[in-house]
């Protein structure tokens, strides 16, 4: 018999400004000791439910239907007073970001008491031991001296765990985690996933999960909704959903998962956007970018849903039959075939960035931060180097020396035979015109207040590209044109677009310049699988058509397997493995590269590696331990590993690896 629900929601419609549908007649059942996920892109209305069931709604927001039952109450017939004490106890709540969710001014500990002397008054031992045995219980070490800290001192992965902490205080019958792990990296993100896991083995809370990654659904999940433009359109257990998904959106989801299968192939993409949903809506909301929709059936009457067996249920006229359509196939893509023995066109040897403390009246140096200590790397023109790691490895600052951006402390970066470590000035200023950046944020890398056709133009006039402001334009209209953007998007503002957009229009003003190197920051983080795969066929169609280079930044090793040639891993400053990216991918040697691989979120049962666990958090820079970097983690740390860092290593496949326990590793 199956376990009644805990969470019970009916109808429930959210109206924003009274004009914004954002949540239409959602229907949504969580039971005790089960987690729902809650899946869609960004805008789909996922968040907008979070809060309409805690009733947080933003100013000018409503509920104008719906039932939300929580153990027998009706949640939108309670008093505001009665329901402050629902928010933080019986429902708890994990936010997205948990830097901007916490009081930097307040210890983490007085924090957590807050909640207990809220929710939990009768706390054995009282607040103090109870917030103790809350750290201790989310997995923070040494929980009396944590206490006392305040959130700056803490990691990403312990702050987020703070907040789990929060949640928990009130003994919640429902935890709503909201993207709890999209700001974090994949070893923290699966220790996240794990701890929750083991929370509701051990508390029987149900968790109601919102997140955009198929992976992170696929690894937690036991049953899951799929919103689209504020309409549930499909509701499935896990392994039902994953071995056969119905909606048309569903599928071309799946499609557009980058992957190490359908390298030198395009990606399949969603096109159009999004319907905004102030409109008043006829037909199915998915109908303009459907490639299986029937006209005039589909764009003029609503979408049924329909029972497609084994609890799965679709909102899609054609949901039991489109089994036997296949989903939109990728074409391949002819790669650039690399001369052997050809030179990098970038070249780094031993790069160092370090940045000194200072301390005291008269800010004497006292110590270094290495955030890059000894890098070496080359990619030859036209190909990718994928450079990985953990937050706080280095790899930004990397990137952002080899550009010059950041000056090196020591080393050498050459470019094309030159060296740009000894350019200075006007001779720096004309060299960068061959190499250019795309950050993380796309929108945060643009003035709000210029038109597109500025941002795009900046770069050109800066560098002596084109002269004349109608040669100008012309030149803006051809780069928009080439990412795949119309000429009038020149004469709007950077928020008038998605985000894709966005990054596209970065794409064309690094283009602008025509530069030879590209280093992508993190470029898809932000994005949405859809909107990412659009990204990742237009940096592979250039690369393609003008033999562009990149550096590509990233910690997603999905977009990886797809994209890179060769792929070197970064830990605390250093590369600790390098090599071709499917010798890498398939057999890592590094135990930190197997790390990372094993804690990366898998679609397919047969893709799930064994994890590597590894404890705590990555050491500080400013004091890294002796010896190999990597040993107070390391599953394979032996006596040497604590003395001495291991010297890199040249393997028979031609990777290299610093590690003592490489031959024990490979046996």
């Amino acid at each position: 018999m199956a376990e009644p629900a805990v969470l019970h929601v009916e109808g429930l419609t959210t109206e924003l400004g009274g004009a914004v549908r954002a949540v239409d007649q959602v229907d949504l059942a969580v039971r005790r000791g089960e987690t729902l996920a809650l899946l869609g892109e960004s805008g789909c209305g996922k968040s907008i439910t979070a809060l309409s069931l805690m009733r947080l709604l933003p100013p000018g927001g409503r509920i104008t239907a719906g039932r939300v039952i929580l153990g027998g109450d009706d949640l939108l017939d309670l008093t505001e007073a009665r329901m402050r004490g629902v928010r933080g106890g019986r429902m708890g709540m994990i936010f997205q970001e948990p830097q901007s969710s916490l009081n930097p001014v307040l210890t983490v500990g007085r924090q957590i008491a807050e909640a207990v002397q809220l929710h939990d008054r009768g706390a054995a031992g009282g607040v103090r031991a109870r917030v103790v045995e809350l750290l201790g219980l989310v997995g923070i070490p040494d929980p009396q001296r944590r206490a006392d800290e305040y959130p700056h001192q803490l990691s990403g992965g312990m702050k987020q765990r703070v907040m789990i902490a929060i949640a928990l205080a009130g003994r919640p019958q429902l935890l709503i985690a909201d993207e709890p792990t999209t700001a974090l990296d994949v070893t923290i993100q699966a220790q996240v996933l794990g701890l929750l896991k083991d929370l509701q083995r051990e508390t029987g809370m149900a968790v109601l999960l919102i997140t955009h990654d198929l992976g992170v659904v696929a690894e937690v999940a036991d049953h899951l909704a799929v919103m689209y433009a504020g309409q549930v359109v499909e509701s499935a257990p896990a392994a039902v959903f994953f071995s056969q998904p119905r909606h048309p959106y569903s599928r071309m989801l799946f499609a557009s998962l980058p992957e190490a299968g359908k390298r030198g192939r395009r990606l399949a993409v969603i096109p159009g956007r999004v319907p905004a949903l102030h409109r008043r809506f006829v037909g199915c909301r998915f109908v303009d970018r459907c490639p299986w929709a029937e006209a005039p059936l589909c764009a003029e009457q609503a979408a049924p849903w329909i029972d497609t067996g084994g609890g799965q249920r679709a909102r899609c006229h054609f949901a039991d039959r489109i089994r036997q359509q296949p989903a939109a196939e990728t074409t391949a893509v002819a790669a650039n075939p690399l001369q052997a023995g050809a030179a990098p066109l970038l070249e780094v040897t031993d790069l160092k960035v370090h940045f000194p403390i200072r301390k005291g009246f008269f800010k004497r140096v006292v110590g270094q931060v290495k955030a890059v200590d000894g890098v070496s790397l080359g990619i030859p023109q036209g190909r990718t180097l994928a450079l990985v790691g953990e937050s706080g490895c280095g790899k930004t600052t990397a990137g952002k020396a080899v550009l010059q951006l950041m000056r090196p402390t020591a080393g050498q970066v050459r470019f094309g035979g030159r060296d740009l470590i000894g350019l200075r000035g006007e001779r720096l200023r004309k060299a960068r015109k061959d190499f250019q950046i795309i950050f993380q944020d796309p929108y945060a890398s643009m003035n709000p207040r210029m038109l597109v056709e500025d941002v795009v133009a900046e770069g050109l006039t800066a560098q002596g590209v084109v002269a004349g402001r109608v040669a100008c334009r012309r030149r803006v209209e051809a780069l928009l044109d080439q990412v795949g953007l119309p000429p009038e998007a020149a004469d709007r503002y950077p928020h008038e677009f998605s985000g894709g957009q966005r990054q596209r229009i970065c794409v064309a003003r690094a283009l602008g310049v025509e530069p030879r190197l590209i280093v992508c920051d993190e470029p898809t983080s932000a994005l949405d699988v859809s909107v990412q795969a659009q990204i990742l066929n237009l940096l592979n169609d250039l690369q393609r058509d003008l033999e562009l280079t990149y550096l590509f930044i990233t910690h997603d090793i999905s977009v990886v397997s797809y994209l890179a040639h060769e792929v070197a891993v970064m830990y605390l400053g250093r590369i600790v493995e390098h090599g071709a990216v499917d010798r890498i991918i398939e057999a890592p040697m590094h135990p930190y590269t197997q790390a990372l691989l094993s804690a990366a979120p898998a679609i397919r049962e047969q893709d799930r590696k064994q994890r590597t666990q590894l404890t705590g958090d990555m050491p500080s820079p400013a004091n890294p331990p002796a010896g190999c970097h990597f040993h107070p983690r390391c599953p394979e740390a032996m006596p040497v590993c604590e003395t001495a860092y291991p010297p890199m290593r040249t393997l028979a496949d031609g990777r290299l690896t610093c590690c003592f326990a490489v031959e024990r590793i490979q046996a």
